[in-house]
């Protein structure tokens, strides 16, 4: 299957990360790989997300070093209602975290950046989990689901609820909007399901540069926004 490369962003702090021929198989037919950014913009205009749009435009600015890669929300989108399962197997949806801001994130045990950065995931959650934020790393290993939790035993990370979706269906509904061209993939969404900001690629979730733009989105008066 042919790589599809996305485009370049303007050079950051961070080195380029190529995610070469990750592949999520039969399961998606499709080969991810990625630059710094580069996320498809797809059109939408959920009125009722104009006010995630306004917060990401507020906290912008905060998008640098080691989150320099995030692209900021321009166009209010309410994501699709993700469905996924529980460490129980029983279904949960992105609509079960409604009134809490969540970093939804894609990742999968064969892909060696999303393993990487799994313990930066384990940090923000926690230092900011509760009830105002939640980190939703959900799995897609469509292959022996004892895998990804054998992998979060092994690493100590014990901060993480476990969520899965063996038919990867959460990254072809995020694909379809134009969300998620390889992986990992992470979403900020606000309380209300909308997106803040998206970013292509890991990140150093628990950098003093994070922290600061997520406790910005969760609480962006305390902030002095």
């Amino acid at each position: 299957m042919p790589e599809n490369p996305t485009a370049p962003r303007a050079a950051t702090r961070r080195t380029p990360i190529v995610i070469g021929a990750v592949l999520i198989g039969a399961a998606i037919g499709f080969a991810g790989v990625y630059g710094i950014g580069g996320l498809k913009r797809s059109a939408a205009g959920d009125s009722g997300c104009n006010p995630a749009v306004a917060l990401s435009a507020k906290i912008a600015p905060l998008a640098h070093g080691e989150v320099a890669a995030l692209t900021m929300a321009t166009t209010p989108l309410r994501l699709p209602d993700l469905a996924f399962e529980d460490a129980d197997g029983k279904p949960k949806k992105l609509s079960d975290f409604r009134g809490r801001t969540v970093l939804v994130n894609l990742w999968a045990t064969w892909c060696v950046p999303c393993r990487r950065e799994m313990p930066a995931l384990e940090s923000l959650q926690a230092k900011l989990g509760g009830p105002d934020f939640q980190v939703v790393a959900v799995n897609i290993d469509t292959r022996d689901p004892d895998k990804p939790k054998n992998f979060l035993k092994d690493a100590n990370l014990t901060r993480l609820s476990y969520f899965s979706d063996s038919k990867a269906k959460v990254f072809q509904d995020l694909k379809n909007i134009g969300r998620a061209l390889g992986m990992p993939t992470s979403v900020l969404v606000d309380g209300q399901g909308c997106e803040i900001a998206t970013i292509a690629g890991p990140a150093e979730w628990a950098s003093d540069d994070a922290i600061k733009l997520i406790t910005a989105a969760v609480k962006p008066s305390a902030a002095g926004l």
